[in-house]
């Protein structure tokens, strides 16, 4: 199997050498957030780092250094939050620094799927666009990785997000060292069932006063205390392995597509 294009593990000349054959570039966008007491904070990073690192070896793209830090709106402890104005003008200083380099089809892979997250990507991508008209042949895509997979999407439907059945599917397959089943629970019954509901239900929203004109306060729900939002039983490697493809697959295609417009 081709190797991968990791800039982590590159070198100049590496890059140099690189930006002749392909001017592609997928960046993993991850957090450290909370996933429950089986799978680690970094859950986001890994679904992103890997997918990515498959779609290179596959199209020869590269893969930029991922992004730990984002906003996730939740305060369990190991969660670190950053501003989603703070998130949005990071990337855009990174999607800068690769258009300089050379790069014109840049993926913005998103492995943190949170709305605000989601909105902060797109305005990033639409913003440095927007205020740099000139670039030749730029051309930027904003994925959520679970829009890549049909098995996520029906998961969805079922009720089931974030450190449920197909996130812990996923770390069986991709990182299986880190995945702790023998500690998996779930918070109380009618808190867990809330945020099968609805996942921005986690987000408790209080008005203090009557008018229209207030900006609600805005907290995670008190009574969270794991934080699954899902349900993890039938997680497998095996179920893990195809969500993986899918992505895979639906990256390629993105992939694809970019790269049919003439960037010069």
């Amino acid at each position: 199997m081709p190797t991968a294009r990791m800039m982590l593990e590159m070198t100049v000349r590496d890059v140099e050498e690189g930006l002749q054959q392909t001017q592609t570039i997928i960046v993993p966008v991850g957090i450290l957030e909370q996933h429950g007491y089986h799978l680690p904070l970094s859950v986001d990073i890994h679904n992103a780092v890997e997918l990515a690192r498959r779609a290179s070896e596959r199209t020869g793209c590269f893969v930029a250094p991922p992004v730990h830090y984002n906003f996730s709106g939740g305060t369990l402890p190991g969660t670190i939050n950053i501003s989603p104005q703070v998130f949005s003008l990071m990337l855009m200083d990174i999607l800068q620094s690769l258009v300089m380099q050379g790069f014109r089809r840049i993926i913005l892979l998103l492995g943190h799927a949170g709305s605000e997250s989601q909105t902060a990507a797109r305005d990033a991508a639409h913003h440095f666009q927007r205020l740099r008209p000139t670039v030749p042949g730029l051309v930027i895509s904003v994925v959520p990785f679970t829009e890549l997979s049909p098995t996520i999407q029906q998961a969805m439907e079922r009720g089931d997000y974030h450190a449920g059945f197909y996130e812990t599917s996923l770390m069986l397959y991709l990182k299986p060292e880190l995945v702790r089943m023998d500690l998996a629970a779930m918070d109380d019954p009618p808190v867990a069932e809330m945020m099968r509901r609805d996942p921005d239900a986690y987000a408790a929203a209080e008005k203090r006063t009557a008018s229209v004109f207030e900006v609600p306060r805005v907290t995670q729900d008190p009574r969270i205390r794991v934080g699954v939002m899902g349900d993890f039983s039938g997680a497998s490697a095996e179920v893990g392995e195809m969500i993986a493809g899918e992505c895979v697959d639906g990256l390629e295609t993105i992939i694809r597509q970019m790269e049919e417009y003439n960037c010069e």
